[in-house]
């Protein structure tokens, strides 16, 4: 059966690409997002991928321009759905957020038919998600330095927690963050339809992380292996998991200098960073409250009085 997605359309063992309109612009000149569907030639699951929802987020696009052509549909067992760039109109100035309506667009999902610029991205985008049986939404940790990890966004209490689990466990960053999101997250929203969900932050750059990049190819593909879209064996191992975070801000204003590096497992009491004036004398060392992992950090070194310099993430365990 030929399937659709805007103007994409693939008979079995075909590949198409095309656009979804989505409104128009200020000039009244249509407004697209760049689309494709892998159809296979035997019958299976959907899986709907999607990347770019915050406009400088730009790993999730390295991924899906890698594993696309890397696809052979006449190998493949059901339907692959890609909206390669869903933020189009912060993706164009480089920005994080959509600056028609200055809204983050991870926050307006289902979205609204009627709604704002974000509402109807939103809502014409998980239309498309709503169709398959698994749905990755690639992000990155914006432009802060980030671990690669995977995040389970439904809450534990969820009745497809577990299925969010495993399909992360299927992606392997290797890190998990099982803490239920905020409203309006795709991850957090597409669950209750029924949808094993999960939000790949494939580290944190400016322009592109080949490292990134290349783990979240290797994660589609183990996930297409896992779920019997490909032959052969997942390539997935043991999770290290977190369930909460301490975040770490500066008192004064200087220069940050880092005394553990991202990944390092930290103790309570164990040195995180420096504060120091240009001339390298200390103004303020700051110490872990309690034991966890350093997982985010601020990219540029210079802060100010409250700023935020880095994120810790606690309450670890693995599955």
């Amino acid at each position: 059966m030929t399937t659709r997605l805007g103007t994409a359309s693939a008979a079995p063992g075909e590949l198409d690409t095309g656009r979804l309109e989505i409104g128009e612009a200020r000039d009244g000149t249509p407004v697209e997002l760049p689309v494709a569907v892998i159809n296979g030639s035997r019958s299976g699951k959907t899986l709907y991928v999607q990347a770019v929802s915050d406009g400088d987020e730009l790993n999730g696009l390295g991924v899906v321009r890698r594993f696309v052509p890397q696809v052979d549909p006449a190998t493949l067992s059901g339907t692959i759905l890609v909206v390669g760039i869903v933020n189009v109109h912060a993706f164009r100035l480089a920005e994080h957020r959509n600056p028609i309506d200055d809204t983050k667009m991870n926050r307006a999902y289902p979205g609204s038919a009627n709604g704002s610029s974000s509402e109807r991205i939103a809502h014409a985008t998980f239309q498309e998600a709503t169709r398959a049986d698994l749905i990755l939404d690639l992000h990155q940790g914006s432009t802060s330095r980030m671990i690669d990890e995977t995040r389970v966004r439904c809450g534990k209490r969820h009745r497809l927690h577990d299925a969010c689990l495993e399909l992360a466990k299927a992606f392997d960053c290797g890190y998990v963050l099982d803490m239920k999101g905020p409203d309006g997250q795709l991850a957090r929203t597409a669950p209750d339809e029924g949808i094993p969900t999960i939000d790949p932050e494939l580290g944190g750059s400016v322009g592109w992380d080949e490292r990134s990049i290349e783990r979240g190819v290797r994660g589609v593909f183990n996930v297409l292996r896992q779920y019997d879209f490909l032959e052969g064996a997942a390539d997935a191992s043991r999770q290290i998991r977190i369930s909460g975070f301490d975040q770490y801000g500066s008192s004064v204003g200087g220069l940050v200098e880092f005394r553990a590096e991202l990944g390092d497992r930290v103790s309570a009491g164990d040195p995180l960073f420096e504060v120091t004036t240009p001339f390298g004398e200390i103004k303020e060392e700051v110490t872990a409250q309690s034991d966890g992992i350093l997982w985010r950090t601020r990219r540029l070194p210079q802060v100010a009085t409250g700023e935020y310099v880095c994120s810790v993430g606690t309450r670890v365990d693995s599955y």
